[in-house]
């Protein structure tokens, strides 16, 4: 005992004057003292992360009402302080949930709900009113009109740190001219030196948000910041669905358990988890039957032996009833390869009861039970005379089958023999769990290596193990029930165990709104401008109950930045995670992907890739891991790792084969270039020397390229267009020759359209690799012309026409 301890012991009311200094902590007060877990850990990151959070909730309200966002963000000096407003054109508030929403912190809708959203704790804004009033002193100024009503509620408030309850300071009736929506206006200390990473927020919201429109005035800036809308779809509703049985841990299992109003475990998987009905229910029963009873291992039966066994076993029910009681159960055990013990109840339960109807004599529950032991002591007996029993006969083939043709008989004999042993000497119905046979395996095989002199291994232990197990057979004892259950940890334990086993369906993704690849690649499209875009979005998965999507994008060249690590974009449903990016699990699983596989720079081969590229990743969950209450990392959960890791190889494919065809496009355009100084130099000499006319040099530079000539003949009237494909593959450009004189006797698989006095003819022919194909149609007298061709890169086409 420590000096201090003793000093304790020694006055004995010590411990009542400890208890009379103990007292309930509020959640507002304790986050008054621990703002930074918040993100309110300094002035430049206070304004950001209270910007962050208005605007989350204000992105949520008009989605939950259906309603595009508009949404406007003004930071204005005012002396010491800078104000914050945040306008949004949501449904509003009504006057009885304002105070509480703005003013108690973990006072929300969605914690229980098992859907995405972006906010979920009840913290965020009114985290930020606590903010405010800390460093300011002054109150929140709130002003929210609900769709529908003539005027607008105005409230000022602060929090009572003590109770954590709003604090009214003013309230009243007013007019506003939005038509329904809600402001919040308050002050703190901050200053402008995230300046970069508020803006980061405001476009990377619009880059996973394209339905919303956002404005941003600040000072400094020269004008707004505005991101429009890049489309009118708003994210699918989401409903909230029940938890999933693969991703329960054991205390939410036995919460669960005590909390259900269901008798039957059966129908407590029904009723209480997403994605169970009654086949998949009855798979899960038997995997915890398994688990909580054991398998029943069957064995072979000799007809005559279990035939004598059984008439010797019943008596007076006369011969003709017993000989068709014997005969029959004797000769169904014969036909099967193996009967287990609860199988064999069964087969003699079905037979008396063909003898009772054909006999008119009853056979009871004594003589069944006899027949039953006297058929399975048969089965299992040891003759003394031969020293073999059944067991070790039926154990022979098995073993054989599950290891190596090294083992010898004389081991795979010893190993039957002592498995049998075993067998003979547990449970009488040769009933085990998994556990139990793994443990007998090893206990035979250690004496086989032991008394044998040979090596039993692990992979032979393994096989045999498994040999055995999916020879054995569930049985049909009642599964607990559900109170049994929920007083004995191992028993849930094992319900537990059996949900995971079971091959279920991934959770149904109704309760998530992934923004799609599409609106992924249109919202990177809208505020990046680059050469090319690729983005995926993964098939949902489940973790911890909760199911998630994850989505990635890519983005590269164009104006994007040279030189330098490629731009990351961290999203959790929809919202752009600013800090930490070190910390979070995003970041390590792109650091972990060789980026040089990709056609990416990456020095030392790990980490940060270099290249004018963006890397989007946004990870939808009805319940997202963060890291902290700040939610501005991702925890490193490998089931949501192994996704995000998916999805960016993923789109990293399309990259590396854009990135590839532009490498094989330059090498194209430079040997071209060389051909097109060389080929005319050429073209001349060889004129020069023949007297001949000057050849056709496009030609020859379509023929050298393997590329696709188009090239005009004339002759009178007729005009012909020749496509050639000097390649290797067919290809179908789309052809359009502009005339200045109407054509006639244009074949059906061209088509003419007349605009303004120029004739269009657009032809698109499938020419294979190596062969042509022509046109041909008449203009009268004089006509310019002037062909165009898509579809063929530019690199892979010579015209001549």
């Amino acid at each position: 005992m420590t000096s201090f301890q003793s000093q304790l012991g020694e006055d004995q009311g010590i411990a009542d004057e400890l208890a009379e200094g103990q007292r309930e902590i509020s959640i507002a007060e304790f986050f008054e003292k621990n703002k930074h877990m918040l993100g309110f850990d300094s002035g430049a990151r206070g304004l950001v992360t209270a910007v962050k959070e208005a605007v989350d909730n204000a992105l949520d309200a008009c989605e939950e009402a259906g309603i595009r966002p508009d949404i406007y963000v003004e930071i204005r000096e005012v002396g010491d302080y800078y104000r914050l407003i945040v306008e949004d054109n949501g449904p509003g508030i009504t006057k009885a949930q304002l105070p509480k929403v703005f003013g108690k912190l973990l006072y929300g809708s969605r914690f229980h709900a098992r859907e995405q959203s972006r906010g979920q704790q009840g913290i965020g804004i009114s985290a930020a009113v606590l903010y405010s009033q800390l460093t300011s002193g002054k109150p929140a100024k709130i002003t929210s009109r609900p769709k529908g009503q003539a005027d607008a509620q105005y409230f000022e408030l602060i929090i009572d740190t003590d109770t954590n309850e709003p604090e009214i300071k003013a309230e009243r009736t007013t007019s506003w001219d939005r038509s329904h929506g809600t402001r919040i206006e308050i002050e703190m200390e901050a200053n402008m030196r995230a300046r970069q990473q508020l803006h980061d927020y405001i476009k990377h919201t619009a880059v996973v948000n394209p339905h919303a429109r956002l404005e941003l005035r600040e000072p400094g800036l020269d004008g707004p910041m505005k991101s429009e809308r890049g489309t009118d779809q708003l994210p699918d509703e989401t409903e909230e669905i029940r938890p999933h049985p693969h991703g329960v841990e054991l205390g939410t299992l036995i919460k669960m358990l005590e909390a259900t109003e269901s008798y039957s475990a059966s129908g407590f998987l029904q009723e209480e988890f997403t994605r169970v009905g009654k086949k998949t229910a009855d798979k899960v029963i038997d995997n915890f039957r398994d688990r909580h009873f054991g398998r029943e291992l069957g064995w072979s039966a000799d007809e005559a032996a279990v035939a004598d066994a059984i008439a010797d076993a019943v008596s007076n029910k006369g011969a003709d009833a017993t000989d068709f009681f014997a005969g029959e159960v004797a000769s169904t055990l014969a036909e099967r390869e193996r009967t287990s013990h609860h199988e064999l109840v069964g087969i003699v339960d079905n037979v008396a009861d063909a003898a009772e109807d054909e006999y008119g004599t009853r056979f009871g529950g004594t003589v069944r039970d006899n027949a039953v032991e006297a058929a399975w002591a048969t089965m299992t007996a040891y003759d003394e005379e031969t020293d073999e029993d059944e067991l070790t006969g039926d154990l022979y083939g098995l073993v054989d089958d599950a290891t190596s043709t090294r083992k010898d008989d004389a081991v795979v004999a010893g190993m039957a023999e002592r498995l049998a042993r075993r067998f003979a000497a547990g449970d009488e119905r040769t009933r085990t769990t998994h556990a139990q046979l793994r443990a007998l395996v090893d206990e035979a095989a250690d004496d086989t290596e032991e008394f044998d002199d040979a090596t039993f291994g692990d992979t032979a232990r393994e096989n045999v193990v498994e040999a055995l197990w999916s020879r054995m057979v569930t049985v049909p004892d009642d599964a607990p029930k559900v109170r049994e259950a929920a007083a004995d940890r191992d028993t849930a334990s094992e319900l537990l165990e059996a949900m995971r086993e079971t091959d279920i369906l991934a959770p149904p993704t109704d309760c998530l709104a992934p923004i799609t690849s599409e609106l992924v690649e249109a919202g990177l499209r809208k505020e990046f401008d680059a050469d090319f875009y690729a983005a995926a979005t993964r098939d949902a998965e489940v973790h911890g109950g909760d199911p998630f999507i994850v989505e990635a994008g890519i983005a590269y060249g164009g104006e994007l930045e040279e030189g330098g690590q490629v731009d990351l974009l961290r999203f959790a449903n929809r919202v752009p995670l600013v800090y930490q990016r070190g910390a979070c699990a995003t970041t390590d699983v792109v650091k972990g992907i060789g980026w040089r596989n990709y056609g990416l720079d990456q020095p030392g081969g790990s980490g940060m890739p270099n290249g004018p590229a963006v890397i989007m990743i946004h990870v939808a969950s009805t319940n997202v891991p963060f890291t902290s209450e700040s939610k501005d990392a991702l925890a490193n959960i490998p089931a949501i790792e192994d996704e995000i890791e998916l999805a960016v190889r993923e789109a990293a494919r399309e990259l590396k084969s854009y990135l590839n065809k532009r490498r094989s496009m330059q090498k194209r355009r430079e040997k071209q270039d060389v051909l097109g100084r060389i080929l005319p130099e050429m073209a001349e000499k060889v004129a020069e020397v023949t007297g001949r006319d000057h050849p056709n040099i496009e030609g020859a530079m379509a023929r050298i390229m393997n590329n696709v000539g188009v090239e005009r003949e004339r002759d009178g009237d007729t005009v012909r267009l020749i496509v050639e494909n000097h390649s290797d593959r067919t290809e179908e450009p789309d052809v359009t020759d502009i005339v200045s004189a109407e054509p006639t006797d244009v074949p059906d698989e061209a088509t003419v359209v007349d605009l303004d006095g120029e004739w269009f003819v657009k032809w698109n022919p499938s020419v294979p690799g190596g062969e042509e194909a022509t046109l041909e149609y008449t203009v009268a007298g004089d006509a310019e012309f002037d062909v165009n061709v898509d579809g063929i890169e530019s690199e892979k086409l010579t015209v001549n026409a």
